[in-house]
């Protein structure tokens, strides 16, 4: 196996219309009152669990 090679690769530029065109698009989603909040995600639960601790 040989080592890194000291040269760096040229630019390689993609052929004309394979790259990905993107649009941010921005949907507004409505929610009932009567639905019950959805779960807080793990990193949310954790900062809380450790903020409760704290305060004891």
């Amino acid at each position: 196996m040989s080592g890194p090679s000291s040269t760096p690769r040229g630019e390689h530029t993609p052929a004309p219309g394979s790259t990905w065109q993107t649009e941010l698009v921005r949907v507004e989603q409505l929610v009932d009152d009567e639905t019950p909040d959805p779960r807080p995600n793990r990193k949310t639960r954790r900062a809380l669990a450790r903020a409760a601790r704290r305060t004891k």
